[in-house]
């Protein structure tokens, strides 16, 4: 179900045939770069139930990114609930990820911009988060374009990845309600 539209994108639940695309996606090393490893297709569908039954009980997920010209599924970009404990949780985080492919064309930046808009305009949030590991500087880049704000006070270890792992140190961005 198409949930958001901008000028080039749609924004919407994940439907079956989305699951190929999507874990090819999961098998870049340009996009596992800054995550723990690849997905497994199992582990795709359950991400893409999860994100479903997230957007029937909350009305937001990480949706399913498509061009609108080609129709083609190309990541995701959307909001999160937080699932683990932090100085800044209970929150809501914005998060993307898409294909090598689709970078370096404001496909995030502008799929962010809107759902930042959905989060506080329709849902009414007041707060919305983004944080990433300190070396992934292009995520860095989009949360700065969108508006996101960081405080070196909230940087923060990454609670689930031993403290000598190269990607637990974490930046935290933050936007109010625009």
């Amino acid at each position: 179900m198409k949930v958001i539209e901008t000028d080039r994108l749609i924004l919407r639940t994940w439907k079956e045939e989305d699951r190929d695309a999507y874990w090819q996606i999961n098998q870049d090393p340009k996009v596992i770069e800054f995550l723990l490893g690849s997905m497994s297709k199992a582990q795709v569908d359950i991400f893409m139930q999860n994100c479903n039954k997230g957007f029937e009980e909350k009305r937001f997920c990480l949706f399913a990114a498509e061009l609108k010209a080609s129709h083609e599924m190309i990541g995701f970009i959307g909001l999160s609930s937080m699932q683990w404990e932090a100085h800044f949780t209970p929150a809501v985080e914005i998060g993307w990820r898409l294909g090598s492919q689709y970078w370096g064309m404001g496909y995030a930046t502008e799929g962010a911009k809107a759902v930042l808009a959905y989060g506080f305009h329709t849902l009414g949030l007041a707060e919305i988060v983004s944080f990433t590991a300190m070396l992934n500087l292009r995520s860095i880049r989009v949360m700065e374009r969108i508006g996101m704000m960081r405080d070196l006070r909230d940087d923060f270890t990454h609670p689930k990845l031993d403290l000598q792992h190269p990607l637990s140190k974490h930046v935290l961005y933050r936007i109010t309600k625009l």
